[in-house]
């Protein structure tokens, strides 16, 4: 296929030709790793500044995406792969295997940096989902930390560089200049641009920015970082999401109102820290979605409802395929028993082939879990139907998600379709998406509330 760059996608080409250091915050759809893997190509065989690329990505990105968008390409053919990923072995002997470029997940960038430790080879570094290096505590961040010195050339790539917080930009953009812009520590940039926020006497939980702080660093990093958005440059389907409510029977509203009785009667509102809320929220969530796991991780199962409700909707779509999303294993395990007489082909996403036998229409329903999925896949192709059974509080994860099926090449309108239990934890994560709230605050904040409501009906 012959690649003929829209003017965005050459303006950015160009860009990371010619820039050392270059973040493109470019939204989903817009041709990020095509664009990236031209100026790549023009470094190495055309000018000759580059001999050997790490990319670094989510694993089922790293798998399958980068070398499936250089073989779609006639002028990309040239490029030479080497997946450096499994057992400690197989990715040394990848790393031995002459190539362009090496491809790599980011739980091995530490051990990547360990290996090599002061004979570095690798001149140009592009971070695929550069958001993953947010936290400047992680050991991958702390990792390439270590290495940046010896990286000629480095290109981010995302779809949303702040998913969360403008508090998630620090990290990233000091992969990119040493902390020039925005400063050397991530307490000298909190302090100059962000409050307390959500705190007690003794501790500050969060911050919120200054009033001119979003602005202020827009124009402090519009020269390394290059932001668009979709909807600027690709005339794409419209997606439209509907919440399809599921309501509990009498047994299992009364069920699964006990059951959250009991967990929120055990935690004080007061005293809620992010682990506890983590734990108490998957539980709730799992109760909305009809099974929790028990002590030694076996499975209870509380109701049918939201399986039932399930099972109408894909009656409904007639045939059509549908992309869906679960929370949980027994989520998962559930489905597919559900499915068993029904005589569609139903798979769950493990490997690349997966992804081409979607597209290729062989597959009715591809179970997937959103953090394996939600970053790279292409599946545009297979159908314009996604399913949410279990919902994520994560708004980074819930877009990209339903970006695998609304990009460049969807030809049909997409519809996404959230299974809410009524009166339910579900309905608290729906308002945090629909609203874009902070993660971390809507949850603690929707916790404390139900403890509260539960406590004064006690």
């Amino acid at each position: 296929m012959i690649f003929k760059p829209h003017p965005y996608q050459q303006y950015c080409i160009d860009r990371v030709v010619s820039d050392s250091a270059i973040g493109l915050f470019l939204d989903m759809g817009l041709g990020k790793t095509v664009s990236t893997l031209t100026a790549v190509n023009e470094l190495i065989y055309n000018r000759f500044q580059v001999a050997k690329v790490l990319v670094i990505a989510p694993k089922k990105v790293a798998e399958a995406t980068w070398t499936q968008e250089a073989a779609k390409w006639d002028h990309l053919k040239q490029l030479r792969f080497s997946a450096v990923l499994g057992s400690a072995p197989r990715r040394i002997r990848a790393l031995a295997v002459p190539a362009d470029i090496y491809v790599t997940n980011r739980e091995n960038v530490v051990w990547l940096v360990d290996y090599y430790r002061n004979d570095w080879p690798f001149d140009m570094v592009i971070l695929d989902e550069s958001s993953s290096f947010k936290n400047p505590q992680a050991k991958r961040f702390k990792a390439l930390k270590l290495v940046r010195s010896r990286i000629g050339r480095i290109v981010e790539l995302t779809g949303t560089p702040a998913p969360n917080s403008l508090m998630d930009l620090w990290a990233q953009v000091f992969l990119l200049d040493g902390g020039e812009r925005l400063g050397k520590t991530i307490t000298g940039y909190r302090e100059r641009y962000f409050v307390p926020d959500a705190r007690n006497a003794q501790q500050i939980f969060s911050y919120k920015p200054k009033r001119e702080t979003e602005q202020t660093v827009q124009r402090l990093i519009g020269d390394i970082c290059i932001s668009m958005k979709a909807e600027d440059y690709l005339q794409l389907p419209d997606l439209v999401s509907v919440n399809v409510p599921v309501v509990l029977d009498a047994a299992a509203k009364k069920a699964y109102e006990r059951m959250e009785r009991d967990m929120l009667l055990e935690i004080d509102d007061e005293t809620i820290d992010a682990g506890s809320a983590a734990v108490l929220s998957n539980k709730l969530l799992q109760l909305c979605n009809g099974a929790i796991y028990g002590a030694e991780h076996d499975v209870h199962e509380v109701h049918r409802c939201k399986l039932d409700v399930f099972l109408e909707v894909i009656e409904a779509l007639n045939g059509k395929p549908a992309l869906v999303f679960y929370g949980f294993q027994h989520d998962r395990d559930r489905i597919i028993q559900a499915l068993g007489k029904s005589g569609l082909r139903v798979r769950q996403y493990q490997k690349p082939q997966d992804a081409d036998d979607w597209n290729a229409g062989k597959i009715d329903i591809l179970l997937a879990h959103p953090a394996s999925t939600a970053y790279g896949l292409n599946l545009q192709q297979g159908g314009n139907h996604v399913i949410w059974f279990g919902l994520t509080w994560s708004l980074e994860l819930y877009q990209q998600a339903n970006k695998r099926l609304h990009r460049q090449g969807q030809t049909e309108k997409v519809i996404v379709h959230n299974l809410v239990v009524s009166g339910g934890m579900d309905e608290d994560v729906m308002k945090a998406l629909e609203g874009k709230a902070d993660t971390q605050d809507a949850l603690m904040d929707a916790l404390k509330a139900r403890i509260r409501n539960v406590k004064a009906k006690a």
